[in-house]
Formats: C-alpha cells, structure tokens, sequence
C-alpha cells in the first residue's frame, strides 16, 4: 500500500472550493474515509493497477483508491470539482490523471494500455446506461472487473436470480458471461445530502462467453420476453423468428413466463437462433 501524504479532511477541501452535490448531475458525496477504503479494496490488490473512476466529484473515494496504490484514471463531468481533484494529483505525482468531461461521450478503451479496474460511486442518472455499455463490451471485455455503486433496487436488478420480481434483462446481461455479486450494501445516511433510497456496490468479474452466441440476439430475445413479462413466451416471444422452433428444441415450455426463464435457458436459446 503507497504511504498516503498528509491531505486535508475531504469537508474542508469542498468548503474551500465552494462545493455542493450537484441534483442534476446525480451526485452524492461520501465522506467517511473507512467505507471509501473498504470499497477500495473490493477489486483485490491495486498496487500499480491501472483504475478508471467516473464521476469522482471531490475526489473521496479517488483518495482511498490512490491509498491503495492504484494508478487511476478520472473523468469528471462536474467543471467545479477539478480544482479539488488538481490538488489530489498533485499530492500524487504521477498517480492520477483527471479528464474533465461527459463519461458516456468518452471512448474510455482508448485511455489504458492494459485493462483497467473501474471502480467508481456512479452518478445515479447515468449508472445504468454506463454498466450496460460495459457489460457490451467485446468479450474478453477490455476492463479487468467493475466495482459500482447502485441504488440498491438496480444493484438487485443486477444480480437477481431467476423467478422473483427484480429479474429481468439486466440480470441477464450481466450473468450470461460475467460474475456479479453485491459487495456491500451502504446506508443513505452515508452520503451528502442522504438520497431518498439505498445502495449498494456491486463487483463484477468477467468469464469465458458461451460459445456461439451473438449478443445482439440475445438482446433481442430478452428484450422481446421482458418487454411483455407477465405474457407466455409463446404471445411474447411471437414476433421473434424461429423462436417457438427454438424453445421446443430446447424443452422449454412455451406457456412458462420470461421471469421463470434462466439465464442458461435464454442462452441455449439465442445460440439456436444465432
């Protein structure tokens, strides 16, 4: 672990700076120092890893991860937060680079030579759309895992399993070829200003792709058995070609419901109509 140099407390650097969580931009800060390090540590050792952080707003959790040894990579939207973090790189010469801009309009790939770790407290208004493009990615994805702060709702959503309320494309899409789990669960009172609703970080590692299947058709199928949930796959998978064909192949049944189909179902589904 790098010897942190003396900072000053995370509060009076945002007092100095004028800051305040920004509404419109999603943002909630944390402050207390041992969860930012229990995060920080979620990905495993970061000693000279590289890290991608999105939307690090004053640089909290972007202090624990440059505690650990990591070498990160910022990109802050929020133009008010990069004098604060400007103070962060230089008490870290060489640690740290900040881009300031939007994160889903930077081509974040393009940044690293080897596959980062992201690790980030993502603004909430665009959480979702960022962890799908990842989780899009070509496979082997060019990120080495993703540790991510959700609302706890999404960070269900993420990991459900098969037959209950919160599963659906989401869960899906990030279970046919990763490993995703929840981390930690972190109280609303752990923020400034608390938000309305939990959260909870969720860490997802990669793992081999089944073979033989296009991501675009399972796309396709899960979108279409989701889309009308709570109908039989054989009304909502009806405009979907070669889907009825599929499921008999496969012994499925065509009056179950989306919600009771497992991710290895939909697989073995989508390599047939590949």
């Amino acid at each position: 672990m790098t010897i942190a140099p003396e900072l000053p407390p995370l509060r009076e650097v945002i007092a100095r700076h004028g800051l305040s969580a920004s509404k419109a931009l999603g943002q909630n800060f944390l402050f207390d120092a041992q969860l930012l390090g229990r995060i920080a540590r979620i990905p495993g050792d970061l000693a000279e890893a590289e890290v991608l952080e999105v939307g690090p707003g004053p640089g909290g959790l972007t202090r624990a991860l440059l505690a650990q040894g990591a070498r990160v990579t910022a990109i802050e939207r929020d133009r008010r937060c990069i004098p604060a973090l400007a103070e962060l790189e230089a008490a870290y010469p060489g640690k740290l680079r900040v881009i300031e801009g939007d994160a889903t309009e930077v081509d974040a790939r393009t940044l690293f030579e080897g596959a980062p770790h992201i690790v980030s407290n993502l603004p909430y208004n665009v959480g979702t759309a960022l962890l799908i493009g990842w989780l899009s990615a070509d496979w082997m994805p060019w990120w080495r895992s993703l540790t991510l702060m959700f609302q706890r709702e999404v960070a269900e959503r993420i990991i459900a399993p098969t037959d209950g309320d919160a599963y659906g494309r989401l869960a899906v899409l990030a279970q046919w070829r990763s490993s995703a789990r929840i981390a930690m669960p972190v109280h609303r009172s752990a923020f400034t200003p608390p938000p309305k609703v939990m959260s909870a970080v969720v860490h997802v590692t990669p793992t081999a792709a089944p073979e033989g299947v296009a991501l675009p058709v399972l796309e396709r199928v899960t979108a279409a058995a989701f889309g009308q949930r709570r109908k039989m796959l054989r009304q909502s998978l009806r405009g979907v070609a070669g889907a009825m064909e599929a499921l008999s192949a496969e012994g499925i049944d065509a009056t179950r419901r989306a919600e009771t189909v497992s991710v290895a179902e939909f697989v073995a589904v989508a390599k047939r109509l590949g």
